[in-house]
């Protein structure tokens, strides 16, 4: 049975992981047998956001504990995850991927990722691991990996693409029920909700992903 890491970034699209598209990879590995292990960085959210207003909050939140409502408990810290306890990795999309996974939402290009974010990276990459990422997840992965120029899609979004050429990566468009392959890193990616416009296209997509990074499990 594989297993497969699912990094989370937080709870909810403005400030954490995407929920949609979190549920939807978890529930696509659950009917595809793997076992599922889901992860995150033991750190304070970059902020928190009211999900109903879209106003920034006055308070903190930590990514590790928010992400636990989604993996309804079973999760670990990052830090605690080494290349050898996983198969592959996904990362789901979300503000989150790009705030707390790295900067990414603030600095752009000048982005910093998160180093236990970026090392898990560099070893699954090293190890010819393979790992999946979704909707503006795929950023976070260029940049820490921009020495290899891997081949990514966010959609069709022209600032992002620009910046992930900008990074060191290849930007292909490609539809919300698509999937990008990169061959040689064993790299695949979707848009998601860079695209929309609802949870039916974007689970196409989705389970695209997952089926595409079990395919290349050893």
């Amino acid at each position: 049975m594989a297993k497969i890491g699912v990094l989370l970034s937080g709870c909810g699209v403005y400030d954490g992981s995407e929920i949609h598209e979190a549920v939807l990879t978890l529930l696509a590995l659950d009917r595809a047998g793997a076992d599922i292990q889901c992860l995150a960085p033991d750190m304070e959210q970059q902020d928190v956001v009211n999900h109903l207003t879209g106003e920034t909050q006055s308070e903190s939140r930590n990514v590790l504990v928010e992400s636990a409502r989604i993996a309804r408990g079973n999760i670990k810290n990052i830090s605690k995850i080494s290349v050898a306890d996983l198969d592959a990795l996904i990362i789901p999309g979300g503000f989150g991927a790009a705030k707390n996974l790295s900067d990414f939402a603030s600095r752009g290009v000048e982005a910093n990722v998160r180093p236990e974010v970026e090392h898990l990276l560099k070893e699954m990459l090293g190890a010819g691991k393979p790992i999946g990422a979704i909707c503006i997840a795929p950023a976070t992965l260029v940049k820490a990996l921009a020495d290899w120029h891997p081949e990514v899609t966010i959609g069709s979004d022209l600032a992002t693409a620009t910046a992930v050429t900008s990074m060191g990566g290849k930007h292909y468009d490609c539809a919300v029920d698509e999937i990008h392959v990169d061959d040689r890193l064993k790299i695949v990616t979707t848009p998601a909700y860079m695209l929309g416009p609802g949870i039916k296209e974007v689970a196409i997509g989705i389970e695209k992903l997952v089926a595409a990074v079990l395919g290349m499990v050893g």
